[in-house]
């Protein structure tokens, strides 16, 4: 059972208020199931006279080892002040979560070669890479420059996958340009 403590400071807070505050912190233990308990601070710290009324949210999440903070979400709506801070604590919890059960990402190995050859009508080329090896490309794996503007013999950076029968790459951003000398 989730310990939900809701805390309101100057402000007038109606039923519907509460009960979305009651769901949102159930909802919670959808991102981590452990959860031993949910403070919800409600306040309206000091009255702006350009900026009107700005409702102040902070919620603490007590996990085993951990607490998650989130505090400064200040929105003239409570309501959007209330999802957001909601929001806050969703990614928190879900990244905890992440890491405890050993999903974290992980970066691909950039790989370095040079364009090879360029097929502009259908859109796709190959990769000499460093390693000996061809690397079919497409346009939409083209991140910089645009793949009209790439060249053969272009120095580029990709990431790899399988692909078919081979490796495409992915991901390809120019490194630099082998200038013509003039004869």
């Amino acid at each position: 059972m989730l310990l939900i403590q809701l805390t309101v400071k100057d402000v007038p807070i109606s039923a519907a208020i509460e009960t979305q505050i009651q769901k949102r912190a159930k909802k919670l233990k959808q991102f981590f199931n452990r959860i031993c308990s949910c403070r919800v601070v409600i306040e309206l710290p000091q009255k702006h006279k350009h900026q009107g009324k700005l409702f102040n949210v902070r919620i603490d999440v007590t996990v085993p080892g951990k607490e998650f903070v989130v505090n400064k979400k200040r929105n003239q709506d409570l309501y959007v002040a209330i999802r957001d801070a909601f929001n806050a604590v969703e990614r928190r919890l879900e990244e905890h979560a992440r890491k405890r059960h050993g999903r974290v990402k992980t970066h691909e190995n950039v790989l370095h070669g040079r364009i090879m050859r360029i097929v502009p009508n259908d859109g796709f080329g190959f990769i000499e890479g460093m390693d000996g090896n061809e690397y079919y490309f497409s346009l939409t794996g083209v991140t910089y420059p645009t793949f009209n503007q790439l060249l053969i013999g272009d120095q580029v950076a990709y990431c790899s996958e399988a692909f078919n029968d081979g490796q495409q790459a992915h991901h390809i951003i120019l490194e630099r340009r082998q200038l013509k000398e003039a004869a």
